[in-house]
């Protein structure tokens, strides 16, 4: 997949994960109408360049107003103009095809549920005193899916919970038809991916107008 079947892929998954209206064809990519208090709306750029940056920048005054581009942070941050940010540590687009039939048993002491809600499958590992140990999301659409969320509680890191509810969403995905997984990871999140054979395809720097 090229860069541009990437996030036309990630934007369709992640508006189905978030729940959020379908995302609106824009000349320079996407706008998803989030409606969050701080992420109102998100406009995705697969080929960035200043002229489209800093357009947004300039008609974009909303406070919480999202640019996600696929571009590295040292290239977008001449582009932005006052008002504008880059909060977050650098994101890394991953694709992966996708295999039905490496879903792990849970680690021992450990419980799994898997569930499926609004075109969303949803993993949740539980402790042995019940509290969520871990969880994740993953929202096929046709054959991509799109990971989405991925969290295990500070307490049960380095137990293979992540690696364990990546693989369950896999598979799950997989079996509903999605070939190719697409995820966007986080600085913290590189080396699970990695280690799962997730190959990294491009950057993503988001950029925030200022709430104040």
């Amino acid at each position: 997949m090229d860069i541009a079947s990437i996030t036309s892929a990630w934007v369709a998954g992640w508006t189905v994960s978030r729940g959020t209206p379908s995302a609106v064809v824009e000349p320079w990519g996407y706008r998803i109408d989030v409606g969050l208090p701080k992420h109102v709306l998100r406009h995705v750029l697969p080929a960035p360049d200043a002229d489209s940056v800093g357009a947004l920048c300039a008609r974009l005054t909303e406070p919480y107003s999202w640019l996600k581009v696929m571009a590295t942070p040292e290239e977008v941050a001449p582009w932005i103009t006052e008002g504008w940010t880059i909060p977050d540590d650098p994101g890394f687009m991953m694709v992966k095809p996708l295999d039905p039939g490496v879903r792990p048993a849970p680690p021992e002491g450990y419980a799994r549920t898997t569930e499926v809600r609004d075109g969303v499958i949803r993993v949740r590992v539980l402790a042995p005193d019940g509290t969520l140990a871990a969880r994740g999301q993953i929202a096929p659409t046709g054959s991509t899916a799109v990971a989405d969320q991925i969290e295990t509680d500070p307490a049960h890191r380095r137990r293979g919970l992540g690696a364990n509810v990546m693989r369950t969403l896999e598979a799950a995905a997989a079996q509903a038809g999605a070939e190719t997984g697409v995820l966007s990871a986080t600085t913290d999140g590189l080396a699970l991916y990695d280690s799962l054979d997730w190959r990294y395809r491009g950057p993503l720097t988001g950029i925030v107008r200022s709430g104040t």
